[in-house]
């Protein structure tokens, strides 16, 4: 990977304040990026944005509730006011879930959507007019489940899904405008994200079914997106799991299906058996 590729471009990452969204912010601060931090914890990003470039004119912290749709057009306003242009956008926050559809609070998916899904649509649209100006980038974090369906996480699959099908369709339309359009998959990789996972009633579920420890840690998948990014990649998949997975959903789906079942069912307090 080329340093100075990265070097003074502005760089938004939203859920920006753990996970993959810090290990990226920080990976892109040390690159000599100027970094947007969003996420809602205001204080949390402060306390964070030393480690992402000890110069603070290079760091900018934006409280943002990306399910707001004014939070992400103050991100990008803030964004411009501070360093006039945007290269790239990541959209990267998230939120999952875990429980049978039959037993899930529909308010729910609804959360999931907001989060996932129009968190991306928001922050893509508002950020489309700077990102064509710098024929820039914008990234969609999403999953191998929004290639592979996964039970017990209908709302998660569905808006990671629906955001595919979303930046796919807007690569098509820039197609010759100079915007490139990378849908960014990772198996699992280690977060917090399980943690914060929502149950059948919109309750957190507290904590991981998965030995964390042997995930894929948020640093690599960090620099598999920067690498991702300088050659201007439309899609990548992570992890032999993932890629694996996909594979075999496309040719045989239904196989696929009996081994998804089987894979989850051995999860710790799996909802299903």
């Amino acid at each position: 990977m080329e340093p100075e590729y990265f070097r003074d471009k502005v760089i938004i990452v939203t859920g920006a304040s753990s996970g993959i969204g810090l290990a990226s912010a920080r990976l892109f601060g040390s690159l000599g990026a100027n970094v947007v931090m969003a996420a809602r914890s205001y204080e949390k990003l402060l306390e964070l944005a030393p480690t992402v470039n000890g110069d603070p004119e290079k760091v900018l912290c934006v409280k943002t509730d990306v399910s707001v749709e004014e939070d992400c057009k103050n991100l990008i306003a803030k964004t411009v006011e501070q360093f006039g242009r945007i290269d790239i956008l990541v959209n990267n926050a998230g939120l999952s879930m875990r429980a049978m559809f039959k037993d899930l609070d529909l308010s729910v998916i609804k959360r999931l959507m907001d989060v996932n899904f129009w968190g991306t649509v928001y922050c893509t649209k508002f950020a489309l007019p700077y990102l064509l100006a710098t024929k820039g980038q914008v990234v969609g974090v999403i999953s191998t489940a929004g290639y592979c369906a996964l039970p017990a996480r209908t709302g998660y699959s569905s808006s990671k899904f629906a955001i595919r099908g979303f930046l796919d369709a807007i690569r098509i339309e820039h197609l010759k405008d100079g915007l490139n359009v990378l849908v960014f998959a990772p198996c699992y990789t280690s977060s917090n994200v399980r943690n914060a996972a929502l149950t059948a009633d919109g309750s957190a579920q507290g904590s991981t079914p998965l030995n964390e420890g042997r995930l894929m840690s948020a640093e690599e998948c960090a620099m598999h997106l920067a690498k991702a990014l300088e050659k201007r990649r439309s899609e990548v998949i992570l992890g032999a799991l993932g890629k694996a997975s996909v594979w075999v959903h496309r040719l045989f789906p239904r196989l696929m299906d009996r081994l998804t079942y089987k894979y989850i069912a051995r999860e710790t307090g799996s909802p299903f058996k």
